[in-house]
């Protein structure tokens, strides 16, 4: 059986079959293109396409974010595992995951509140002008915009893609609200792979 073997063959291929399949993205600004390309490529699915949401000032504030080297802050350590290292170590940005911190565990059993909220809390006053990215936790979402409703933080940008049944579509619809640029994917679906993915669409950009 025939089949393409070149990795760079291989991902112009699908990028090109992904805007046969969607060409009214071919009309977007490059920043938004790009971002869809990769969320629609990591999922398979170009119907997922019409569920992502992006702020007009999404990418600008999110690229300026990246060549500061300010810092990126994830939910759960498998969207922070899945950020290039080559572009990390190039923009000189440093990424930050507390969810297995035990300062953060023992807080959570104290309050009752998740690890997540907990986490977003505790890294908070480091995220000044950085991009949050929340792929996994509505809980941490919620937290997120209730700071930012507070003026007690301002990130260059909010990746908000929370998957599930309980608070992950609500989490996201109050994200929308906030004044801050994002980028999110309306209803249920979502999960850490679709935020890693539009993270790395920008530090390529980048």
């Amino acid at each position: 059986m025939e089949f393409i073997k070149d990795p760079r063959a291989i991902e112009d291929t699908s990028m090109d079959i992904i805007e046969q399949c969607l060409p009214w993205i071919r009309e977007l600004p490059q920043g938004e293109r790009q971002i869809i390309r990769r969320i629609v490529h990591t999922t398979g699915d170009p119907a997922i396409a019409e569920l992502v949401k992006i702020h007009p000032d999404a990418v600008a504030s999110g690229l300026r974010a990246i060549r500061d080297g300010k810092p990126i802050f994830t939910d759960v350590q498998m969207l922070r595992s899945g950020i290039s290292p080559v572009k990390l170590e190039q923009f000189g940005i440093e990424t930050m995951c507390l969810i297995k911190d035990p300062e953060v565990a023992a807080e959570a059993k104290r309050t009752g509140k998740t690890r997540a909220m907990i986490a977003m809390a505790k890294a908070a006053p480091l995220l000044e002008g950085g991009i949050i990215a929340i792929g996994n936790a509505p809980t941490a979402l919620f937290e997120l915009c209730d700071m930012i409703r507070r003026g007690e933080l301002e990130p260059a940008l909010v990746i908000g893609t929370p998957v599930g049944f309980v608070g992950a579509k609500e989490s996201k619809e109050v994200l929308e609200e906030t004044p801050v640029p994002y980028i999110t994917i309306t209803g249920t679906r979502g999960g850490s792979t679709i935020a890693v993915a539009a993270l790395n669409a920008l530090l390529k950009l980048a």
